[in-house]
């Protein structure tokens, strides 16, 4: 691959608006869930396949659609996905029921975990590579914006324009990063149909991962028990280990500089998605706050994490990007310690300063731990590290909350299960700082040629 010509910004912030919009689906609609449950007359079970269909295909195809990209043009394949993802979100807003509903979901999550795996490469090559830490911070600080500013979004829109416009939103946001893709992107390629190949791999992963997140989901929602559901997930993933199909994914697991950032991705979404779970029940139940006044305080986490995610991506590419990830992974890590000692006296404020600090440790972490995949990855497998990476996070996503259950249920839900729940935060960050250490070695320079990226391997900074 050859250096862009000039740093097309326009594209990378197309890129962090997909990213936000997509992720943000995955959360908004936790608010709408009564306002649909009334419209349609139906059970609050059943609303729960509004979450479960959009993410069960976008964890399911991330793999697949991976190798898919990687032989693919990267322009006609974003207008493409792009396009598909507007529609779909068209659609589950016009639903005239839950059935019309779900389908859209699964279609528009299918879309967004495509998405997922090639906005990585889109916005690597946008820029030089002297200033991929800085795209890939601006990209992936967006990203878990959208999914904790979610209901706070959400609640708006569904009290000032009904649930339908949470879909509807998409609109105008799919045709605007269209027209900047197709005025900022070349010709690079014809846009093939999958093989049947990745659609056999896109079935089996799709029983494993339904197995996993049912039993995750189930878990937050009605105790620890559901996490045994999770068990059937291992006949599926045994057979995806026997398919010619997983060797790319599986040699990822094995390749210096690779496996341990996309462990730390894992890692971090857990530590993230545990304490914005345990967070609200806190203001609401210990203080008192309502669902209003807890969303303005548990902003505090997103600010922190916009503040330092620019911070990160300048210090990545001026300094170290091994260095500002692990800084990061240190700094969420002190904010999850600061939460430990929970105690009902506390004012809304005394909680939102730690939540900023476990936010810009988020900041700082994000954007330089996925330059270093990047960087890492060669050319012709980024798809496939670009999917790896998001299907990390979502499984860190969903396997958050039912840690958080699992702490919380053991203490009969009393305030010291919740800070229990926060020293398990803190012990995670302990063991991603300590992964780093050992693995986080192995990240090249981020002003390293795409050659250079490409054909050598990953170099220490020790002898750099």
């Amino acid at each position: 691959m050859s250096e862009p010509a000039r740093d097309r910004w326009p594209l990378v912030a197309a890129m962090g608006l997909v990213v936000f919009m997509a992720t943000l689906d995955t959360s908004v609609v936790a608010v709408a869930l009564p306002a649909m449950e009334r419209d349609f007359g139906v059970r609050t079970a059943a609303t729960e396949w509004v979450v479960l269909g959009y993410l069960l295909p976008l964890v399911a195809v991330t793999l697949p659609a991976g190798r898919w990209l990687d032989r693919v043009g990267a322009r006609p394949a974003l207008v493409a996905l792009v396009g598909g993802f507007t529609l779909a979100s068209l659609a589950a807003g016009a639903a005239p029921g839950l059935a019309w509903l779900v389908a859209a979901r699964v279609v528009q999550g299918a879309f967004a975990g495509t998405l997922f795996a090639l906005i990585p490469m889109v916005a690597t090559r946008a820029v030089r590579p002297g200033q991929v830490a800085r795209a890939t911070s601006l990209v992936m600080t967006l990203g878990p914006l959208g999914a904790v500013s979610g209901p706070a979004l959400g609640g708006l829109i569904v009290q000032a324009w009904g649930w339908p416009w949470i879909f509807y939103v998409n609109g105008p946001l799919g045709v605007l990063v269209i027209a900047v893709a197709l005025a900022q992107m070349t010709p690079d390629g014809p846009l093939r149909p999958p093989t049947r190949d990745l659609l056999a791999e896109c079935a089996v992963l799709t029983l494993a991962m339904a197995a996993i997140l049912l039993g995750f989901s189930l878990a937050a929602g009605h105790g620890p028990g559901w996490l045994a559901l999770s068990l059937a997930a291992a006949p599926p993933l045994l057979l995806w280990r026997r398919m010619d199909a997983s060797r790319p994914a599986r040699a990822l697991i094995r390749t210096p500089g690779v496996n341990g950032p996309l462990l730390l991705v894992l890692l971090n979404a857990v530590v993230v998605a545990l304490v914005e779970f345990l967070a609200p029940f806190y203001l609401q139940r210990e203080l008192g706050l309502s669902a209003a006044a807890a969303g303005t305080a548990i902003l505090a986490f997103p600010a922190g994490m916009v503040l330092a995610g620019p911070l990160g991506g300048f210090l990545a590419d001026r300094w170290n990007a091994s260095r500002t990830a692990g800084l990061g992974v240190l700094v969420g890590g002190l904010g999850a310690a600061l939460m430990i000692p929970l105690d009902s006296a506390w004012s809304p404020a005394d909680l939102s300063w730690r939540l900023a600090v476990a936010g810009a440790g988020t900041g700082l972490f994000a954007g330089p731990n996925f330059a270093m995949l990047m960087l890492n990855a060669h050319d012709e497998a980024r798809g496939t590290v670009g999917a790896a990476q998001s299907l990390a996070r979502q499984l860190g996503f969903s396997l958050g909350p039912a840690l958080a259950t699992t702490a919380w249920a053991l203490s009969g839900y009393a305030l010291s299960g919740m800070r229990a729940g926060m020293a398990l935060a803190t012990a995670v960050s302990v063991s991603a700082l300590l992964i780093h250490w050992r693995t986080g070695h192995a990240s090249p320079p981020a002003t390293a040629s795409a050659d250079s990226r490409v054909r050598r391997p990953p170099v220490s900074p020790k002898r750099r």
